[in-house]
């Protein structure tokens, strides 16, 4: 029995549902970091104050830079517009958040991994590395952009 065409027609049917799983990934979660970064920028007289509690440096200045980023780059996540570039300071704003907020969540990750993935940076730094490594999908701004600045050359 050759299961081979099987397993052919299964990867084809499951591969159709990477762009719409994606797409909903973005959409949430850029949607998500958006209004978190809105919230600390809106807010940013509380927002410094928290990162002068957790001893960040330059607290305004890194309030600052983690509003916009997580604002700016969530709105770039959604629409699928460099998507992949814009993941990279969106990641590490989150492993700065896992370093300075959630500490203890970080240095559970093998202890407790529970605790780590129920912490508040997670399920925003997982989007981004899976839109990192799988790029936006092909409903999305790069995809119809880059597709026709293809087919133009």
């Amino acid at each position: 029995m050759n299961i081979r065409p099987v397993l052919d027609r299964f990867d084809a049917i499951a591969s159709w549902l990477q762009s719409p799983l994606l797409l909903i990934i973005r959409l949430y979660w850029g949607w998500s970091f958006a209004q978190t970064g809105w919230g600390k920028l809106h807010h940013l007289e509380k927002t410094v104050s928290y990162f002068e509690s957790l001893q960040i440096p330059m607290p305004k200045l890194n309030a600052i830079a983690a509003g916009m980023t997580e604002c700016g780059g969530g709105i770039l996540l959604a629409l699928g517009l460099f998507a992949r570039p814009i993941s990279v300071p969106l990641i590490f704003t989150m492993i700065v958040a896992y370093i300075t907020a959630d500490n203890e969540a970080l240095h559970a990750i093998t202890s407790d991994p529970d605790k780590f993935v129920s912490a508040a940076p997670f399920q925003f730094l997982l989007a981004a590395v899976l839109v990192l490594a799988f790029g936006p999908g092909r409903i999305s701004l790069d995809a119809l952009i880059f597709r026709k600045s293809a087919a133009a050359k």
